[in-house]
């Protein structure tokens, strides 16, 4: 097998394994435990309380889970939701806005190491000296999904909001990048 296909197979596995074995799950799990506490404070049948619905086959009672099968139910139940396209939008860049919006978040994550290595691998996607300048440079990009999401809805009104939004998002990736420089100093400044 030739390196460059070995190292897009190793690329593709560390791909498939973090976003799916460990990012989903945990953002399934923190939104479950976030929706316990709201249950408990508001007092009302949330995940606190929720079992396996043993009701809907003719038993007498269902079996006490605690909520943890929750996020497979809220899994479910967005694969299950109609997709709903208004008349009136340019469809195009109604179903691109999204993607446009999402895809930056994916790609700053090729950069970030979520450890050292595993069985001899370096446990990052993309192993780059510039990972904070690939970052910023990625994330702006989400900038143009917000635009194309108002220009989208063919009115005025949205696409101004959406305008608006990105002017927000452009001046707090400028403030961003403006307070990384002194910990650039510093870094320079002990290496010498």
């Amino acid at each position: 097998m030739s390196p460059i296909l070995t190292t897009i197979l190793i690329s593709l596995a560390k791909i498939v394994g973090l976003i799916f074995i460990i990012i989903l799950p945990m953002v399934s799990y923190t939104v479950y435990a976030e929706r316990r506490v709201s249950a408990m404070i508001q007092d009302r049948l949330g995940p606190n309380r929720v079992g396996i619905p043993m009701t809907l086959l003719g038993f007498s009672k269902d079996i006490p889970f605690f909520g943890l099968l929750q996020p497979i139910a809220d899994a479910v139940k967005l694969l299950l939701k109609e997709d709903f396209t208004p008349a009136h939008v340019n469809k195009l860049y109604f179903w691109l806005a999204p993607a446009c919006a999402m895809a930056p978040s994916m790609m700053a994550l090729a950069v970030i190491p979520f450890g050292s290595t595993f069985l001899g691998v370096p446990m990052v996607i993309a192993d780059v000296n510039v990972g904070v300048l690939w970052v910023f440079a990625v994330s702006s990009l989400g900038v143009y999904g917000i635009v194309l999401a108002g220009w989208s809805s063919n009115s005025k009104y949205s696409f101004l909001g959406g305008i608006r939004s990105s002017s927000q998002m452009i001046s707090y990736e400028l403030s961003v990048g403006l307070s990384v420089i002194p910990i650039f100093m510093v870094c320079r400044i002990c290496r010498r």
